[in-house]
């Protein structure tokens, strides 16, 4: 595991669109295309939109580039809730991304069918064999959730590397998700997370009891890959000591 630890929001956006353009051009270089899977939610926004910028989008191939997404809402995919939403307006529309490229999740379908016709997906850009994801973007909940493994739901117990719909009590609201196992495959995952709000999750996670259930993102541990943290000075004042 590595952490990246910048003084600002913006140099720590940088080094993580630094580090994406980087992963993208050796994966392309070496088998012609990159897998990426993307995160929803605030924090990744500001990368998707420094990725399409002009400083940024002329560093990558995009036409080589797939996008998943490694979790998403149970919503229309035109609901302001919708991650895909989201990341095709900043980032899939100024891209130019062509819909080929993209892999949304079919929220028209139950839960449990979406997770089962998302999966299927991912097997087949995968040819059926072992899906190892290039590279997996995670953000972390201030309830050290990561993806939609939150704290005491059923999908921590899955040990299959698959996705699986996920029902949140609280909010009354299905989620579609990697599993633990599926993300671990990937050869790089990198969690984003800034801001003093998110310093006791960075220290539970980080150094805190091996306690899956309470702390989910705990479970992410690549088992051949690359295991990434880009933090700023306020999400990491707790574990820099």
């Amino acid at each position: 595991m590595t952490l990246h630890i910048s003084d600002t929001v913006e140099e720590l956006l940088a080094k993580l669109a630094d580090y994406f353009i980087d992963s993208a051009n050796k994966s392309i270089k070496k088998k012609g295309r990159f897998s990426v899977a993307l995160s929803g939610g605030s924090s990744p926004e500001l990368l998707y939109g420094l990725l399409s910028s002009p400083d940024f989008c002329e560093r990558v191939d995009w036409s080589k580039v797939y996008f998943f997404l490694g979790d998403e809402r149970y919503v229309s995919l035109t609901d302001a809730a919708s991650n895909f939403l989201m990341i095709k307006t900043v980032l899939f529309v100024p891209l130019g991304i062509d819909a080929s490229q993209v892999f949304p999740v079919d929220t028209s379908l139950s839960p449990t069918d979406a997770a089962a016709n998302y999966l299927q997906k991912i097997q087949q850009h995968f040819d059926d064999s072992q899906p190892r994801f290039d590279l997996v973007l995670l953000g972390l909940g201030d309830n050290s959730h990561t993806a939609s493994l939150f704290p005491f739901t059923e999908i921590l117990h899955e040990s299959e590397a698959s996705v699986k719909a996920v029902f949140l009590p609280d909010q009354l609201l299905y989620r579609v998700s990697f599993t633990a196992p599926l993300i671990n495959l990937a050869h790089r995952v990198a969690f984003l997370v800034y801001g003093a709000a998110k310093a006791s999750a960075v220290e539970n996670v980080l150094e805190g009891a091996d306690d899956i259930l309470h702390y989910p993102a705990r479970m992410i541990r690549p088992g051949d890959g690359a295991l990434d943290w880009f933090l700023d000075t306020a999400a990491a004042t707790k574990i820099m000591k």
